[in-house]
């Protein structure tokens, strides 16, 4: 489960995103490219790790676009 931003520093919650996102260079196993329309995760959640919205917000722009 991802960390909260009330509970959670910035360094934890970038940690986090490079954990459970990391680009396994298989792109048709994958899909993050596909996900964040080619950003790399940090940029694409920046919001999340910035602590301005929780990660479940930030995911739903993407699913929403």
């Amino acid at each position: 489960m991802a960390p909260s931003i009330g509970s959670s520093t910035r360094e934890e919650r970038a940690a986090y995103v490079r954990e459970r996102f990391q680009c396994i260079a298989n792109c048709d196993l994958c899909g993050l490219c596909k996900i964040f329309h080619g950003k790399d995760p940090e940029q694409a959640l920046a919001a999340y790790i910035d602590g301005e919205a929780e990660l479940s917000q930030v995911m739903m722009r993407y699913r929403g676009r």
